[in-house]
C-alpha cells in the first residue's frame, strides 16, 4: 500500500515537472493527441486516461459569447464558427450566449438591460435568447442566426427575410417572445451565464474550449478554429477536419 502511495506521488511529480511548459490547465493535457505531445505528457495519456476509454469520443464543448451588433462577433460567426459548425459540427457541442458586454439592473419586476451597440442590440440579442429557447435545436436555430448576422445589417426586416428563408422557424413567436417577460427573464440567464465567466470576459467575441479560456485557445478560435476543434477532438476525426485574424469589441 506504501509502495503504490509513493510511486502515484513520483508519477505526478514527473508529470508536473514536465507540463510545467503547457499553458493549459491540467484538465485539459489528455484533451488531444497534440495537447497532449506539446505538455510532454503523451505517455502518461495513453497508460491513464486514453486506457480507460470505452466506445465514441466524447464530443468537445464550445461556447461563444457574444452581443449581436458587434461587428467583431459577426465576423467570427460567420468566417470562423458557422464554416466549423457546417465542416465538423459533428464533434462539438455548441452554446451561444447573447450578451457581451451589455449591463442589467433590477427595475420592478423585469430586468432593464443597457446594450453596448444601443437599444436595438439588446432588441437582437433577445431576438436570438428566444430563438434558442424556442426552438431549443442548435442545429436548427444557429443557420438561422448566421443568416442574421451574415446581411449588411441586422434588423426585424433582415429577422424576417430570414425567416422566409427558414420557414421552420416561428418568426411571430419569437418576436412576440422578446417583448414578454419569459424573454426578460431569458435574457436575464444569459446574464448569468456571462457574469459567471472565471476569468470574466474583456472582449467579445469570447470563447471557451471543454470549458476553459485562455488567449491560446481565444488565438486559435479566431484564426482556424476548424483545426482547434479538430486536434482537441479524440475520436477519428471527420472528412471536414482541414485547416482553414483575431478582432474584438473591448469591454468597457
Amino acid at each position: 500500500m506504501k509502495i503504490s502511495f509513493v510511486l502515484t506521488l513520483m508519477l505526478c511529480s514527473v508529470v508536473g515537472t514536465l507540463a510545467s511548459e503547457c499553458s493549459l490547465p491540467p484538465s485539459l493535457w489528455c484533451s488531444s493527441n497534440d495537447v497532449a505531445d506539446a505538455c510532454k505528457v503523451t505517455e502518461h495519456c495513453r497508460r491513464t486516461v486514453w486506457k480507460t476509454v470505452r466506445g465514441p469520443a466524447p464530443p468537445v464543448n464550445f461556447t461563444l459569447y457574444y452581443e449581436s451588433l458587434c461587428p467583431d462577433c459577426r465576423n467570427f460567426i460567420t468566417t470562423q464558427l458557422f464554416p466549423a459548425f457546417t465542416a465538423v459540427g459533428s464533434i462539438f457541442n455548441l452554446t451561444l450566449v447573447p450578451y457581451g458586454n451589455a449591463e442589467e439592473k433590477k427595475v420592478g419586476d423585469k430586468w432593464v438591460f443597457q446594450c453596448q451597440h444601443g437599444e436595438e442590440e439588446c432588441a437582437e440579442n433577445l431576438l436570438d435568447t428566444c430563438l434558442l429557447n424556442i426552438v431549443n435545436d442548435i442545429n436548427i436555430a444557429f443557420p438561422f442566426i448566421n443568416c442574421m448576422e451574415e446581411g449588411p445589417e441586422r434588423s426585424r426586416a433582415a429577422f424576417r427575410e430570414c425567416g422566409k428563408k427558414f420557414p421552420s422557424i416561428p418568426t411571430s413567436k419569437i418576436e412576440a417572445c422578446a417583448n414578454s417577460s419569459q424573454g426578460n427573464q431569458w435574457e436575464h440567464e444569459m446574464a448569468t451565464k456571462t457574469d459567471a465567466l472565471n476569468p470574466q470576459h474583456q472582449y467579445v467575441p469570447w470563447v471557451t474550449l471543454n470549458g476553459v479560456h485562455n488567449e491560446k485557445i481565444q488565438n486559435e478560435a479566431t484564426t482556424n478554429l476548424i483545426k482547434l476543434l479538430c486536434d482537441t477532438y479524440t475520436g477519428t476525426k471527420p472528412s471536414g477536419c482541414q485547416q482553414r485574424q483575431a478582432t474584438y469589441c473591448a469591454r468597457k
